[in-house]
């Protein structure tokens, strides 16, 4: 996926971040699906053994330990990425959690998942979200 770049927002507007910014947030947001997908897999049944079989060293270790570790790792992630989509809005939050973690348009969301609100309002939020994610990220 390349990276388009198109010409930020002006420093006036509320939600102003770095472009360069803005950016990194998307493409932590666009791993989303991948945290979902590991962190699923840790909660479905995978017992402590077999973890340790998949990701085995030559170290001795914990495997209930490091399960619960990765566990906790996608779940800061996940929750990261969620409280601030509910921040943003808490009508619009599962279109703009969609938008954000798989990359989908406005065009798209209106005309398939058939968002809510106007072209204005939706960017509004979307410029809000990754304002919210910048401060939440630190």
């Amino acid at each position: 996926m390349a990276t388009v770049i198109r010409p930020g927002i002006s420093e006036r507007n509320k939600y102003w971040i770095d472009k360069h910014r803005h950016y990194e947030l998307k493409h932590f947001c666009l791993q989303y699906p991948i945290w979902k997908r590991e962190y699923d897999l840790f909660d479905d049944g995978l017992n402590a053994s077999s973890f340790e079989r998949m990701y085995s060293t030559n170290t001795p270790s914990d495997p209930t330990s490091n399960l619960a570790l990765k566990r906790a790792y996608y779940s800061e992630k996940i929750g990261l990425i969620e409280r601030a989509a509910i921040e943003t809005d808490d009508v619009l939050y599962d279109y703009i959690l969609k938008a954000v973690t798989e990359g989908l348009s406005y065009t798209y969301l209106r005309n398939t998942l058939r968002i809510p609100c106007s072209k204005d309002l939706y960017y509004d939020r979307y410029r809000r979200f990754f304002w919210l994610l910048s401060r939440l990220r630190g």
